[in-house]
């Protein structure tokens, strides 16, 4: 394991007893690594990281994972552009320890997929990919092959748009980044961050088709990346008040939506637009090697009343550490910028909160670290880092290498 996997911890934050735990990660590398990671913290010693067992599996460029609790699997996808790539299906032992249990051959350049329909929604597995601008499904389990049957597609949408965009990120054509159950789980959303789009999709439970309803279209050179659900009621499965926010990579903004169901569709409507930066100053973009290299939104993730945005490249913290931007959201759903943090990380890709909310993991793209920020559950706000780690090789300044996902085993 010592060939692909170099720890490194610094910059450590002692916790109070009370916050004393062991807890499991899992992290994706784009060398075609995937590695589990133990966090202990306490309160006589700083918090710490370490490396457990590692796995390969998802091609040579895993690029998202997805976990699922009940059923203690783990599915990776890959963002290969060498024309092919691997979807993997994991179990997940209780020390985090990974076994391949499935596989699937792809067209290369998923960078999300989740699982949807069947009597448990867990029946098939929708994908996107980046570049071919397709979404593709299918039947799950996975197998892939050379012996019959091994698994092909069983669906396969191609996007389109009628004129190029107004950010040069959008001149090659749609650029699909997610795939996202609404909460009643019969519908399928897709964020376009080439076509500043949302496409939106009914779900055939039973056989896993998928059908087109009319796209939400977001501002022009918004770039939505991702989405995720809020409801005044806490409870996203009730319709009444339901939010969808999106995350602009290309607009370095999050947007909210209202949302009906009618006609057999889902609609949305777009009620706000905040910028991920305080004020709506964005920071400079940097000139490397003769081009010009602007901060751009990554993930966001929605706890309760707080919404949290990670920037890529802004640089706020210094030369090579990014923010995280945090938000309160109000009653009516209108979120409000409280304030921008370090990320601990350079270009964070990635992020997730602990169930219990006092936690945040930020997976950082070319540092290729992972890092550990204590959260106030009652203010919301981001604190002390925990712990750090670098996990695999560093990456590349502007290139697609580096740590490329990290989750919570729970």
């Amino acid at each position: 394991m010592s060939q692909i996997a170099h720890a490194l911890l610094v910059g450590v934050a002692f916790l109070p007893a009370t916050y004393a735990a062991t807890a499991t990660l899992l992290a994706s590398h784009f060398n075609g690594a995937l590695f589990t990671l133990s966090l202990t913290t306490g309160s006589n010693r700083p918090g710490s990281l370490a490396i457990t067992s590692a796995a390969g599996g998802c091609g040579s460029t895993p690029t998202w994972l997805q976990y699922y609790s009940d059923t203690k699997k783990l599915y990776c996808v890959d963002e290969s552009w060498q024309g092919y790539g691997t979807i993997a299906e994991y179990s997940v032992a209780a020390d985090g320890t990974l076994t391949v249990t499935g596989q699937a051959k792809t067209t290369g350049n998923d960078v999300h997929g989740t699982l949807y329909g069947g009597p448990n929604g867990k029946s098939f597995i929708a994908t996107v990919q980046y570049t071919p601008s397709t979404l593709t499904t299918y039947a799950l389990p996975l197998k892939a092959g050379p012996d019959r049957p091994f698994t092909v597609p069983l669906q396969e949408e191609t996007f389109y748009m009628a004129a190029p965009g107004p950010d040069v990120r959008q001149k090659d054509g749609p650029h699909p980044h997610q795939a996202l159950l609404d909460p009643t789980g019969k519908f399928l959303l897709v964020p376009d961050l080439g076509a500043d789009a949302i496409h939106i999709f009914t779900i055939n439970s039973a056989s896993g088709h998928l059908n087109a309803c009319p796209d939400a279209i977001t501002g022009p050179g918004d770039g939505p990346r991702h989405g995720e659900w809020w409801s005044p009621k806490g409870n996203t499965m009730s319709a009444d008040g339901l939010k969808l926010f999106t995350l602009n990579e290309i607009g370095n903004s999050v947007s909210s939506w209202s949302v009906s169901y009618s006609g057999g569709c889902l609609s949305l409507n777009k009620t706000q637009t905040i910028s991920t930066f305080a004020g709506g100053k964005v920071p400079p973009a940097t000139i490397f090697n003769g081009a010009s290299f602007p901060p751009k939104a990554a993930e966001l993730r929605i706890v309760g009343n707080f919404l949290y945005a990670a920037n890529r490249n802004d640089k706020s913290f210094g030369n090579s550490t990014d923010s995280l931007a945090t938000y309160t959201i109000d009653a009516s759903g209108t979120a409000t910028f409280v304030e921008s943090t370090s990320a601990h990380a350079f270009y964070p890709r990635s992020f997730s909160v602990n169930k219990a909310g006092t936690m945040v993991a930020v997976g950082g793209q070319t540092s290729s670290s992972v890092a550990i920020i204590a959260r106030d559950t009652v203010t919301g706000k981001l604190g002390n880092l925990i712990a750090w780690m670098q996990v695999g090789a560093a990456g590349t300044y502007t290139d697609e290498n580096g740590l490329s996902s990290v989750i919570w085993v729970e």
